[in-house]
């Protein structure tokens, strides 16, 4: 099953690669690497949800934007390399979670993104990664993902 398969066997649709909203990129190749760019929960060009994790929201509340961040991120990545099949493995991913003061379940928020990898990509998508509290985000999102990848070998953008 490709990847793309492997995604819509989830009920998911991997969206068309982000446009940046200031003065970056969404992604950028380095050697055989390609990292991303922070992805907000954008769906049809809005942001799917925001608020403060531990005020406005729970873990639960968040699952369906971390799915669509880590989406958007490898659209992001498809962009730069043609097609998400050409990933080979998922390095690195950095979670932000906007969160109240006595809010510690960030790497409960991760799982999400993490959870999904792993679905899609099997044992290449176990990854390193961060999940870290701060106190807002852009337009208010209460999620922000970031992503390194290895692709193949033989890609050549």
């Amino acid at each position: 099953m490709s990847i793309l398969e492997k995604i819509r066997s989830k009920g998911y649709e991997l969206p068309q690669p982000p446009k940046a909203i200031a003065a970056y990129i969404p992604a950028s190749k380095a050697g055989q690497l390609v990292f991303t760019s922070g992805q907000l929960p954008l769906k049809d060009g809005k942001l799917m949800q925001t608020g403060i994790l531990g005020k406005d929201l729970g873990v639960d509340d968040v699952k369906d934007s971390m799915v669509q961040a880590t989406l958007n991120a490898l659209a992001a990545i498809s962009g730069v390399v043609g097609d998400v099949e050409h990933i080979k493995e998922i390095v690195k991913i950095g979670v932000y979670v906007a969160s109240a003061s006595t809010f510690t379940e960030q790497h409960l928020v991760a799982n999400h993104a993490s959870n999904l990898l792993l679905e899609i990509y099997g044992e290449a998508g176990r990854h390193a990664r961060f999940a870290v509290g701060c106190s807002a985000l852009p337009l208010g999102s209460p999620i922000e993902v970031e992503m390194t990848v290895l692709i193949h070998d033989k890609i050549v953008t």
